[in-house]
Parts: C-alpha cells; sequence; structure tokens
C-alpha cells in the first residue's frame, strides 16, 4: 500500500488537558501553532490540507479524519498526515461521509462507492455488492451495527453481510430538489433509537423501526429540502434545510430560524454542538454560526481566499473546534477563524 507520509519536524502540546481517557494512552499530544518553524514546505500557508474539508470525523483513538472533495481520506494522528486515495484502495476520492463502527472500522461515504478501512486495507462496495448505485451521499452506524448509506438511488442498510433497500415514503408534490427526493443527505440515529433521513426534497422521515413517519412544510418544517440533521444534549432535532435555514423540532412543533433571527445564511450544510452545548451551522456563504440558545454569532475567514462555505465542523477531545472551509482547514481560536494549513498540523 502505498502512503503519503508528512513527517513531524517538531511539536510540543497544546489546548486542554488530555481528559482522564487519554491518561494512559499513547495518543500524541499536539502542536503549539504559534512556536511553528517553515522548514518542511517553501511556503507551508499554501500548502492546504485540501481546497475543500467536506468531512471531519475523530475516531475513539483520537485520530481526525479529513474527507476531502478530491483528495481522498486524510488520517492525522497529531504527529503524521496520511493520505488515502484510489491509489491506496479507497473507492472514490471525493468523500461525502465518514463514521466508525465498535470494531474500530472507519467507513467512507464515497462518489464511487463504500470504503470499509480496518487499519490496515480498504474493503470497498459497489452496486455489484447490492448497493443502490454507487454515489454515495451520508452514512450511519447505528447502536445495533447496521450501516446506513444514503446513495443516489435511495437509501441502504448493510447488516454485514447484504445491502438491503429501504423504500422511503414519497410525496406527491416534493420541494425542488438538486437530484430527487429518494436522496438522504443526512442519517442519524436519536437517542431512543430512531433513524431520521434529511432528503433531497421530500422533507424529514423518522424510521422508529416498524414505520415510517414524514414530516414536511405542511407540518412547520421551514423547507422539504433537508442537507443536515442533528439531535442536541435535551433531545431536540435540528434541521439544516437548502434556503430556508435552520428548523428545530421538539417531538411536538417546529421553530424555525432564518438570516431574520441572525442566523449568517439560510444554506444550512451541517450543524454540531459543542462541549458548552452551543450549537454551530454551517452554511454556504454564510462561514459558520453560532447559536447559544437566544443570539446567534457568525464566524467567517475574513481574507478573501475562500467562498465562506462551511461543510463540516467537529470538536476534537482537546477542545479544538475544527471548520472545513472552501479553501482549507480552519479552526476556531477565540473570536477568529485561522487556517491550518497542513505544514502547521505536522509541526513546520
Amino acid at each position: 500500500m502505498k502512503i503519503i507520509v508528512l513527517i513531524l519536524v517538531g511539536f510540543v502540546a497544546f489546548g486542554q488537558q488530555s481528559n482522564d481517557r487519554f491518561k494512559n494512552s499513547q495518543t500524541p499530544g499536539f502542536f503549539t501553532l504559534n512556536t511553528l518553524k517553515n522548514s518542511c514546505f517553501d511556503n507551508p500557508q499554501k500548502k492546504q490540507v485540501s481546497e475543500y474539508i467536506r468531512e471531519i470525523y475523530e475516531d475513539k483513538n483520537g485520530v481526525l479524519w479529513f474527507g476531502t472533495n478530491g483528495d481522498g481520506i486524510c488520517r492525522y494522528d497529531g504527529l503524521k498526515m496520511q493520505y488515502f486515495t484510489k491509489k491506496e484502495g479507497l473507492a472514490g476520492n471525493q468523500i461525502n461521509g465518514i463514521t466508525g463502527d465498535k470494531k474500530g472500522n472507519i467507513w467512507l461515504a464515497t462518489d464511487e462507492g463504500l470504503s470499509r478501512y480496518d487499519g490496515k486495507k480498504f474493503i470497498n462496495y459497489t452496486t455489484k455488492n447490492g448497493l443502490s448505485d454507487n454515489q454515495l451521499w451520508s452514512i450511519l452506524s447505528d447502536r445495533k451495527g447496521n450501516i446506513w448509506i444514503g446513495t443516489l438511488a435511495g437509501v441502504n442498510k448493510f447488516d454485514g453481510r447484504k445491502f438491503h433497500k429501504i423504500d422511503l415514503p414519497k410525496l406527491e408534490k416534493p420541494g425542488t430538489p438538486r437530484f430527487n427526493q429518494s436522496v438522504a443527505w443526512s442519517i442519524i440515529e436519536d437517542r431512543k433509537g430512531n433513524i431520521w433521513f434529511g432528503t433531497d426534497g421530500g422533507g424529514l422521515k423518522k424510521f422508529d423501526g416498524k414505520a415510517f413517519y414524514t414530516y414536511t412544510q405542511k407540518d412547520g418544517l421551514g423547507s422539504n429540502n433537508i442537507r443536515s440533521i442533528f439531535e442536541d444534549d435535551k433531545g431536540s432535532v435540528w434541521l439544516g434545510t437548502q434556503g430556508s435555514g435552520v428548523s428545530r423540532f421538539d417531538g411536538k412543533k417546529f421553530t424555525n430560524f432564518s438570516t431574520k433571527n441572525g442566523l449568517s445564511s439560510n444554506d444550512v450544510w451541517t450543524i454540531y454542538e459543542d462541549k458548552q452545548h452551543q450549537l454551530w451551522f454551517g452554511t454556504g456563504g454564510g462561514g459558520a454560526s453560532r447559536y447559544d440558545g437566544k443570539n446567534f454569532k457568525t464566524y467567517k475567514e475574513t481574507k478573501g481566499v475562500t467562498r465562506n462555505h462551511v461543510q463540516s465542523i467537529w470538536q476534537d477531545k482537546r477542545g479544538n473546534l475544527w471548520l472545513g472551509f472552501s479553501g482549507g482547514l480552519y479552526r476556531v481560536s477565540g473570536d477568529l477563524v485561522e487556517n491550518i494549513p497542513a505544514g502547521k498540523l505536522v509541526g513546520c
């Protein structure tokens, strides 16, 4: 297997102290950004992890995975970066979803099929193995060990042996989709075990293991085009829509938020809750919006090097909040967002 490795030149620990789960681990510390030397690259500021970080995920060992728009998947353990592409066995170089299972496998939804990485090699699944389509847009590993995949031609559930096609209920008059209402842009499992699907024009679907329930604009949902779903610590389900901001569902009614309420854009591509229980919304063109329960605060790249599209957000175990921008990887530092090029990740 060919692996591209960027070797660490020097680093020291930064950020929050490791929590109890890391006291006996050998997970490496992370560099201090303001003590780095430009010794790895001629101009490390221009050596981005990737021009577009579509997905960010942290596995149980504290390793960060950055899913890119065309550079495959980047694995970062605090010491080095490893890029895996089709040359190394990955199904496709565009990563549209990342999840991990109980056995420690990393599952990747790509534009050319499903990949499972066991730490040594990739095992790929395509239509030849039972997938409805090779273009994948979302992925979930549920508590029972099933892998749910949103494909261009509908949802599949993989039980470890075979793929099962899941037919989502259709609307007679759907919203205007990018592809079709069979596409699930986002899939989550809530604390009760319900599976939720945010669809491309077909509204919001909930599956309780026996039956489907559909929620649409008629029920108070802001839009039938749902790009992202997230369950907060109180059990409310948040929906990021295409063109209509955010909807919050408390199980009984929807409450909608838009630019009129302070949201930075009405196109919401990803939702995340930080350790302070503040909600973050990655938007199309408006950077990231943070909601503290009362007010929205906008975080943007201000040097004009991105289009301020934010498609991924993740806070790691050390408290660092990462944003995947159109233009590279960024980190929230106080009230600012700072670019973290590849050179800084490996201590250049």
